[in-house]
């Protein structure tokens, strides 16, 4: 059995953490091949490595000196392999790095972090460091060339067997260092899965796995053991981001499932994502529930719309010329809504509500601001009747006025738009109804 174990940059953020990440490699054997992420805060106030480097890079740019930057990214390195007792020359090859920062792409100044805290998990490990530059092949548009990467991932573990990765970079063909999003550690550890055919993706993080709600938002809610790759996407995408929801491809495409585990917690169940998830008897019906606030609707109704041709098409054109991103599009018979960010379009609201008066001919152009969407999400939704009608009856008693519905084909989740000022609550009315232990009692 092959597990592909990925540590996020809390689980890596001091020699404390070190030590708990090497237990739980220690207890499986087929924990064979390690990815991390750069060191990360070790509390609240604490600042991530990554995040100092790129304020490296700001520096840089702006002809401000950042050596006493350099100095506290140092120590912190420093002082892990100080308290674990490394023979891997941190400071020498730190200042060697500092030395030569002007030379250096912004990409590859970022990419450091992982690199230097996979050299010192490599040591403390006792595997083999393999950079992700010679493994992870970007092609010079780019995009990832998986099918390079698939042979050099297969060449490495010919070449040394079992080994530690850092995550969120690799290079092009020709050495140039480029970096994955943000949260690409996750990434990196999917594409070794795939290319390993790993039976499990485990995703170690500081929480112990997805809950049913925002913590902020409801006290202590449900974990979910089980999810569906489809489900997860629909929470990652509104909000709820324990993975990195581009992790998911190359893995699924697989059919290997992604384990979400808790290095603070490594006896904690944690979440299983698998493509398909069976029915359990203590599931309630809903999955999970999140959502975002400040998003903005823009209604248009033109009467017999239904047999014109093109009307929608035309409209979305107009989001498309300003740069706009669509989120939804509730319709009806002569109507429809077009819902965004409002970010998106605060500067261009009154221009594109302009284009599409003159453009489309409408009967009415009315904008809602303020407005939160809000996903419930379950699989087990479209197999019971009467979700819908109990969904909305229990907020309607609640008294929050539903200003938007719509639903995925897929009948996976219900979206619906609230204003703001009802976003939290709506998700504690349809928590306690629906997901907490009392609600999936009824």
């Amino acid at each position: 059995m092959i597990k592909i174990t990925k540590f996020g940059g809390s689980s890596v953020a001091s020699a404390a953490q070190f030590r708990k990440v090497k237990s739980i490699i220690e207890a499986d054997p087929s924990r064979r091949f390690v990815v991390v992420s750069a060191v990360g805060k070790r509390d609240k106030s604490d600042n991530k490595i990554t995040d100092l480097l790129y304020l490296v890079n700001a520096h840089r740019t702006y002809h401000v000196s950042c050596v006493p930057l350099l100095a506290d990214i140092e120590q912190r390195f420093v002082d892990i392999a100080d308290e674990l007792d490394l023979d891997y020359p941190m400071a020498e090859r730190f200042e060697e790095f500092s030395s030569h920062i002007a030379d250096y792409s912004p990409e590859y100044v970022v990419s450091r972090g992982e690199w230097f805290t996979a050299q010192l998990m490599s040591e403390y490990l006792g595997l083999p460091f393999v950079d992700a530059a010679d493994v992870i092949v970007f092609h010079h548009d780019g995009t990832l060339d998986l099918a390079r990467t698939n042979d050099r991932v297969h060449e490495a573990v010919v070449r040394v067997g079992r080994f530690v990765m850092p995550g969120f970079y690799g290079a092009t063909v020709d050495g140039e260092v480029r970096l994955l999003d943000r949260g690409g550690g996750d990434i990196t550890g999917s594409i070794l899965a795939r290319a390993l055919e790993a039976d499990l993706y485990e995703n170690w993080t500081d929480v112990s796995g997805f809950l049913s709600a925002d913590p902020r938002i409801v006290s202590h809610p449900r974990a979910i053991r089980r999810i569906t790759f489809d489900e997860m996407r629909e929470l990652s995408y509104m909000g709820a981001n324990v993975l990195h929801e581009e992790a998911i491809f190359p893995v699924r495409e697989a059919n290997i499932p992604i384990a979400i585990l808790n290095t603070n917690r490594p006896q904690d169940a944690g979440t299983i994502i698998r493509e398909t998830a069976e029915e359990g008897e203590d599931e309630p019906l809903i999955t999970g529930i999140a959502g975002k606030r400040d998003f903005l609707a823009v209604h248009v109704s033109k009467t017999h719309m239904s047999d014109a041709v093109g009307v929608l098409r035309r409209t979305l054109a107009i989001f498309e010329r300003y740069g706009v991103s669509i989120e939804h599009i509730p319709t009806g018979i002569d109507s429809f809504g077009v819902v965004v960010n409002g970010s998106d379009v605060k500067d261009s609201i009154y221009s594109i509500v302009a284009d599409i008066q003159k453009e489309i001919e409408p009967d009415e152009v009315k904008v809602i601001d303020e407005l939160a969407l809000i996903s419930v999400v379950g699989r087990n939704m479209s197999s019971r009747p009467g979700t819908s009608g109990r969904l909305f009856g229990t907020l309607g008693d609640a008294g929050i006025n539903v200003r938007m519905i719509t639903q995925s084909s897929q009948e996976i989740n219900i979206i619906m738009g609230v204003n703001n000022k009802d976003f939290e609550r709506t998700i504690r009315v349809i928590y306690d109804a629906f997901v907490s232990e009392e609600g999936c009692a009824r």
